[in-house]
């Protein structure tokens, strides 16, 4: 039987190989501050090249953030998960200069399906964005790299 411990470290493992696989998250600064099986919380400074012609964050950095924690979550399991479908809702306007957190949170899993709910704030705790993702379990796991994953 694997204990809670172990299921943690499981976790903390997948963080990490998946930190250093993630290219398109790396070249934005999205940093893993928290992962737990089910769960993971990523940060990212919004950067002036990541502005729209408004000058405020493009939505595409924010769903990146957001889908970034939500395949850290999904895959903390250590089997490998790809998203099926993702939504997000933008609730408000993020600034170049802010600190984005995207907290995703394991609502069911059922089988090889997972749906997670992903909150993204600003730095004074602002919600700029509600993401839920659909996950799907397939061969493979996160642990072994990209040599294991057979769509």
């Amino acid at each position: 039987m694997t204990d809670q411990r172990d299921l943690q470290s499981i976790a903390e493992s997948v963080g990490a190989h998946i930190a250093e696989g993630d290219l398109l998250a790396k070249g934005l600064g999205v940093r893993l501050v928290e992962i737990a099986p089910g769960r993971a919380t990523a940060v990212m400074t919004v950067r002036p090249d990541m502005s729209n012609a408004a000058g405020v964050c493009h939505g595409g950095a924010t769903f990146t953030l957001a889908d970034t924690a939500f395949g850290f979550a999904c895959n903390a399991h250590d089997r490998l998960a790809l998203a099926q479908t993702c939504t997000i809702t933008y609730t408000g306007a993020a600034r170049i200069g802010n600190e984005l957190t995207a907290v995703a949170e394991e609502v069911a899993l059922v089988r090889r399906s997972g749906i997670y709910d992903v909150t993204v704030t600003d730095q004074n705790g602002k919600v700029v964005a509600v993401f839920r993702g659909q996950s799907r379990q397939i061969k493979g796991q996160p642990t072994i790299g990209a040599g294991s994953f057979t769509p």
